[in-house]
């Protein structure tokens, strides 16, 4: 314990020497007052002693005046050098080292006064050094111990004066002396305290062993001072006190005997110095002191671990400008804190060890000593950089979005709970007109048509009230020009932090164009669905067709017949041909067949046109003006694709024409430029204007009103025609309307076989009739009219005709005896394999053995069945007439002698 209390402190000095004082007064007190006593017996002896004293008192005066100038210096130098740490310190002490040094003054005045005394004790020893030969009486004993018991009250009224604790004690630990100030701390009267050992009143909390006091009790008798913190608990007491402590030896001949101890309660301080500590330590932001010239006092671990350093002295060690590399950045924020009235937070980049750049928010202030001059910079540092970059993340996310929406074909729109709009995306200027600007802060549906408008206020009620969370409604809005645009619109609810619904999030897509063109499909697919019910209607056409060509061509040749009744046939023959003709046409173009190039005139692909588009060409009050061109060359083409090229050509027309006027005229001319043929289609219509016809054959382009086509027409013209290596033209007429010009690439017809001539005229004639005698024909149609016409038909030119019904009457026929020819339908009555030509023919040749059958396919439907069947069959298109049949038989029997073995 009394290792524990050698405390130091700057009063040490002046409190042991008072101390020290006290007991020495005491002691002459008590020999004046045994010399009073003694005077008659013993004078000499006391005058002797009282010069004894005198010698003394001299040097404790110099003693005292010095302690006390001693004790006002150190005073004076504490304070000065402890005004700045009081400063830092969150509570206000910078009146403390001010009021000790007032103390001190005070205390060293009333010193002084005292002294006198003491000097006019020293006059009375002097008086009596002078009158050595007279010894003082009673009274002047009496006198001068009074002057000195009053002395002695003085200095203990000056210590007990002091709020600090003072203490002697003996080297072992025993109480000889106390102030008030130790009384009041232990709560004991000064008659329960002297001579009882300090453990009895105050236990060391610093777990000092008797080892540790031993060492230090050494090291304090050969110093003889010391200074300390020491913390104690007083007896009874649960709390731990902190006393800053001076301790000053007392000395007696040379030798220490005791000790005085200064002690001021530093408690308060200590716990606001800890909890200051754990603040420092524990602050996530990171916390520093620096110097203006470029070192750096202190920092805390947070700072440490924000700029990767693994110690706080590593960090110490560096300069501030090595941490804070922007010196631009440093002057300013230097600037700025010297000349702020308070702190304010700002943004700089420092740099961690590992070189990484940290983005901080800085706080700081200035500190100045007296004189107005910057001594360090107090500040704290926050972590923003993952802030920042979330910051930066959100910015691009955010920007995504907005460049997102402004580009999203869709337009997106933010309603309000009151149903105004909030957002709108810019494209709204392209499908509906107005500029978002325009449309902000107006009521959702004002646009919307009339008749739509309860569906629409509907989807919105359930998505604003919950009870739905995704709706979809299709709706008319008006444009701003006046015309509706439909939009399929989306809505999706907006929720707000709570969770609730705050308003709609709506994207609106644009199905105008969309719905055009399923009208159009579906009306595409009502025209599909007729052609396939007339290419139905054509196929059973054709046999009863079949049949009346043939029979009039039969009577019409009958010997015997009157004129009349020849005229009669003839006019039936020719409609009836009229009729198959139309019927083939609807039947190729319903039903197209596969892309077939082959040699064909155009004469005829127009007429052919002119038939499918006659119709509707009479309704409308347009003429055609078309007169075939003789002995042009052919083109080698698609039949069916050039149908479509002009269908599409002469229909345009048609629409330009009405366009302004209730009729018109179309001319077409057929003629011949250099090696190509050219077909010009002219209409006297609206015309094209100069600066469309660039964009004429683009696709989607059209000059038609809403609804009136899909602008793929031309482009699909310009497809086929460039496909055949040819061209198409557009011009506008001086006069009025406009022309298109088809050119494609002539050829010379050649003629090497019987088949690459179009017999469908009926013109060629077989060089001799002899081929067809003796020849046998196996006819398979499940149609009676077309077996009895084939029968008679060629049987009167000399050919042996046998007829099926069926595939099993056939394969009986077949395996009885041999057949020349098979002209076999491709679809009989029934179903299966016995239905299918192709299936039956190859059937009937496994049934021929080594007999070659030469087959003849006849459908009334067209032959679109790619790979199936011999490459090099030959067909037959019903309705065709008995000379078709011939020539297609002698074409057959041509190269075959009679009898010979296939």
């Amino acid at each position: 314990m009394l290792a524990a209390l050698l405390p130091s402190s700057y009063y040490g000095s002046c409190c042991s020497k008072s101390l020290h004082s006290r007991v020495s007064w005491g002691t002459l007190s008590a020999e004046i007052n045994s010399s009073a006593s003694s005077k008659t017996s013993q004078g000499k002896e006391s005058l002797s002693r009282a010069e004894s004293r005198h010698a003394h008192l001299k040097p404790q005066h110099e003693l005292l005046f010095l302690t006390f100038a001693l004790l006002f210096v150190v005073t004076s130098v504490f304070a000065w050098f402890s005004w700045d740490w009081l400063k830092t310190q969150n509570f206000h002490l910078e009146a403390l080292p001010i009021g000790l040094v007032v103390m001190v003054a005070l205390l060293g005045l009333y010193v002084w006064k005292k002294t006198q005394g003491v000097a006019e004790l020293k006059g009375m020893m002097r008086d009596m050094d002078e009158r050595n030969h007279n010894v003082p009486g009673e009274l002047q004993a009496d006198q001068f111990f009074q002057m000195i018991l009053k002395s002695q009250q003085g200095f203990r009224d000056l210590i007990d004066s002091f709020d600090d604790v003072l203490i002697a004690l003996s080297l072992e630990g025993d109480i000889r002396a106390v102030n008030r100030s130790f009384a009041d701390l232990v709560a004991e009267p000064f008659q329960n305290i002297i001579g009882r050992p300090l453990a009895d009143f105050a236990t060391d909390q610093g777990g000092t062993t008797q080892e540790t006091i031993a060492r230090g009790l050494a090291k304090f008798i050969e110093r003889r001072t010391w200074t300390g913190i020491v913390q104690v608990r007083l007896k009874g007491r649960d709390a731990d006190l902190y006393f800053e402590c001076t301790a000053h030896a007392m000395v007696r001949e040379g030798k220490v005997h005791g000790m005085t101890v200064l002690a001021r309660d530093i408690t308060s301080l200590r716990r606001n110095e800890v909890r200051f500590t754990e603040l420092f330590e524990t602050l996530q932001e990171g916390i520093y002191i620096v110097t203006p010239d470029d070192h750096i006092l202190e920092v805390n671990p947070a700072l440490v671990r924000m700029l990767g350093y693994d110690s706080r002295e590593e960090l110490l060690v560096k300069r501030v400008s090595e941490i804070f590399v922007d010196e631009g950045q440093r002057s300013s924020m230097a600037r700025e804190v010297n000349h702020q009235p308070e702190p304010q937070a700002r943004e700089i980049t420092l740099q961690r060890k590992d070189g990484q750049a940290l983005i901080c928010l800085n706080t700081a202030t200035v500190m100045r000593d007296s004189a107005g001059k910057v001594t360090r910079y107090h500040g704290s540092v926050m972590d923003v950089t993952e802030r920042r970059a979330i910051e930066r993340r959100l910015h691009k996310e955010q920007e995504f979005a907005r460049r997102l929406v402004d580009s999203f074909p869709d337009l997106i729109f933010v309603v309000d709970a009151e149903k105004r709009y909030t957002f709108v995306s810019p494209r709204v200027k392209e499908v509906l007109g107005f500029g978002a600007d325009e449309m902000l802060g107006t009521t959702f549906g004002e646009l919307t048509h009339t008749e739509d408008r309860s569906t629409l206020a509907a989807s919105v009620r359930d998505i604003l009230t919950g009870k739905a969370t995704f709706g979809s409604t299709e709706v008319r809005v008006r444009h701003k020009q006046g015309d509706w645009r439909r939009l399929k619109c989306h809505f999706s609810p907006l929720f707000d932090e709570s969770g609730k619904v705050e308003g709609i999030v709506i994207s609106g897509r644009d199905v105008t164009e969309v719905k055009r063109l399923e009208e159009q499909l579906i009306q595409a697919e009502k025209l599909a669905s007729m052609g396939q019910m007339l290419a139905g209607v054509a196929h059973e056409l054709n046999n009863p067709l079949t049949a009346i060509l043939g029979v009039s061509e039969l009577l019409r040749d009958r010997e015997g017949i009157d004129e009349s009744a020849k005229r009669q046939l003839e006019m039936t023959h020719r409609q009836a041909r009229r009729a198959a003709r139309i019927v083939q046409n609807l039947l190729e173009f319903s039903r197209p067949a596969s892309p077939q190039k082959k040699s064909l005139d155009m004469n005829t692909i127009i007429e052919r046109t002119l038939q499918l588009h006659e119709h509707s060409l009479k309704r409308n009050n347009v003429q055609v003006e078309f007169h075939p061109t003789p002995g042009l060359p052919a083109v080698i083409g698609d039949a069916n694709q050039l149908i479509q090229i002009f269908l599409n050509l002469i229909s345009n027309a048609e629409q330009a024409i009405h366009e302004v006027r209730t009729s018109g005229r179309i001319q077409i001319h057929i003629g011949q430029s250099g090696g190509r043929v050219t077909c010009t289609v002219q209409d006297d219509g609206v015309g094209i204007k100069p600066e469309t016809l660039p964009k004429l054959f683009d696709p989607f382009f059209t000059t038609k009103r809403p609804g009136g086509g899909t602008g793929l027409g031309l482009s699909i013209c310009m497809s086929i025609v460039r496909e055949h290596g040819g061209n198409i033209l557009a011009e506008t007429l001086p006069a009025g309307g406009a022309a298109f010009t088809v050119s494609l690439p002539a050829v010379a017809r050649s003629v090497n076989t019987l088949k690459d001539l179009d017999t469908s005229s009926g013109e060629w004639i077989p060089p001799s009739m002899d081929l067809l005698h003796n020849r046998s024909v196996l006819v398979l149609d499940d149609e009676e009219s077309i077996r009895m016409l084939l029968s008679e038909g060629l049987t009167a030119q000399g050919l042996h005709v046998n007829c099926a019904g069926s595939a099993e009457q056939a394969l009986s026929l077949v395996l009885g005896r041999k057949f020349d020819v098979v002209l076999c339908d491709l679809k009989l009555a029934g179903s299966g394999p016995n239905a299918d030509g192709y299936s039956v023919a190859e059937r009937l040749r496994i049934a021929a053995g080594t007999h070659k059958l030469e087959i003849i396919f006849m459908s009334g439907d067209v032959f679109t069945e790619e790979g199936r069947g011999p490459t090099d069959a030959r067909r037959l298109q019903k309705p065709f007439r008995v000379s078709d049949v011939l020539n297609l038989l002698m074409e057959v029997f041509v190269h075959v002698p009679v009898g010979s073995k296939r």
